[in-house]
């Protein structure tokens, strides 16, 4: 089986080493040797260290080595919308079996991939998109194919979960723990797409659409990051038995109008450290799956880094070679339900709202009456000092307000109007709860 590399950076150097190093093993479990017919690179003299492969297959022509007759995997770790959007359709329309690697694709085009597979008759294999090294997407759209999924929980981002795993054993705030993250090598120096959300919304839209038989894209997905997360933020969770983690959530439910929908959204929550993900440390992924048969189902692993991701590229390498040799072609994209995506202001959920207010008679009662206005129930109210001691700012009290189950858009206006009151003096923190009664 001949394969045509795009890209050589951290993910693709290991492919290579990889092939190279159970290039036997690899050969017995597919039937066929793997060879590599070209690497496309951007720049050919770049130093690759002792890479153990011909100098002589490295191109700057990316599409004149898709294009060759002898090439029939095509493996794709640049990343990015485009070229590669280009470069895997033309692939797949030639049809030659894609791997790939590129999450954000996937989540903002995922249809044109599909669509291109379907035409040209090749697997399109896409493991090493979510969650690295974890067995995650083959489960979902093989082994659990006969089931019904109703839930997937997920942490899937190892950069922001160091970050707020550091918040919480070192009291440490949002910048320290980023500076930490980025000195270690979990961060980029440009962190926006962990930090933001944007890397966890795109793996959530994926998930979405193997779980639910459904195309979900990145746009569909309500995204919130974790830059607004404060010590002050971790040390109430811990003082109410959680801890905070940025999620990915997506769901089954029914809309207002009693429709089946699907629920996406990636946002920091609060977790009771009783639940399984609460445990995922460091920059460990998870991700929990309920199903109705299946029960409650948990991955876990390391979701980031050359090497993890470079063995699920492989895993599905041998997966597509063998169909090939075959001459069969995997399950094609299951989008069949079609579900609409349910807009975030129907999603069920607890909020955790820290107020600064006056500290006078008749607050807590202004305060409550507003979550009555907007039919939010008030599950437990903490009150004390501002500033969390006896100084305090003199005139001036912290109200920490957890609610039972509400819809998001009813409690989305009722911290709205508390932004309003004279005696709110700043809506310190806003943070959702989940995995608790």
């Amino acid at each position: 089986m001949r394969l045509a590399l795009l890209g050589c950076g951290t993910v693709g150097q290991e492919v290579v080493r990889l092939l190279h190093e159970q290039s036997a093993d690899l050969a017995a479990r597919i039937g066929a040797p793997l060879e590599i017919a070209g690497i496309a690179v951007r720049r050919i003299g770049r130093d690759r260290g002792d890479l153990p492969v011909d100098p002589t297959l490295f191109t700057t022509d990316p599409l004149g080595l898709i294009k060759r007759d002898d090439v029939d995997v095509v493996i794709e770790v640049v990343g990015g919308i485009e070229p590669a959007r280009t470069w895997l359709v033309e692939a797949l329309r030639a049809g030659k079996s894609v791997v790939t690697a590129n999450k954000a694709l996937l989540a903002e085009d995922g249809a044109a991939l599909h669509d291109a597979a379907a035409e040209g008759g090749g697997d399109l294999y896409y493991e090493a998109s979510v969650a690295g090294a974890i067995p995650l997407l083959r489960p979902l759209r093989e082994s659990l194919h006969g089931d019904r999924i109703t839930r997937v929980t997920g942490i899937v981002n190892g950069t922001t979960n160091f970050i707020l795993s550091a918040m919480d054993a070192t009291g440490a705030g949002f910048a320290e723990a980023l500076e930490e993250a980025t000195e270690l090598g979990y961060a980029e120096a440009d962190p926006t797409a962990d930090v933001e959300g944007f890397d966890a919304a795109a793996k959530a839209a994926i998930l979405a659409s193997l779980a639910f038989h459904t195309r979900v894209a990145a746009a569909d997905v309500h995204r919130e990051g974790i830059t607004e997360v404060t010590a002050a933020d971790v040390a109430s969770a811990r003082a109410m038995g959680c801890t905070i983690k940025l999620l990915c959530i997506a769901a089954r439910g029914a809309d207002a109008a009693g429709r089946e929908t699907v629920g996406v959204r990636v946002h920091p929550a609060m977790i009771p450290l009783t639940h399984p993900l609460a445990s995922v440390g460091d920059a460990f992924n998870a991700v929990f799956v309920e199903a109705d048969a299946a029960g409650q189902l948990m991955f876990y692993g390391r979701g980031a880094g050359g090497a993890p991701t470079a063995s699920a590229v492989l895993g599905d390498v041998v997966a597509v070679s063998r169909n090939r040799l075959a001459g069969v072609r995997a399950a094609s994209e299951s989008a069949y339900a079609d579900l609409a995506v349910r807009p975030m202001g129907e999603a069920l959920t607890r909020y955790h709202i820290s107020l600064d207010v006056a500290d006078r008679p008749g607050v807590l009662e202004a305060v409550a009456g507003v979550f009555a206005r907007h039919d939010v129930s008030i599950a437990t109210v903490r009150q004390g000092p501002a500033g969390g001691g006896p100084a305090g700012r003199g005139d001036d009290a912290d109200l920490v307000i957890v609610t039972h189950v509400a819809p998001d858009a009813a409690l989305a206006a009722t911290v709205r109007e508390l932004r309003g009151l004279d005696i709110v003096r700043s809506v310190a923190s806003v943070l959702r709860v989940e995995g608790g009664a």
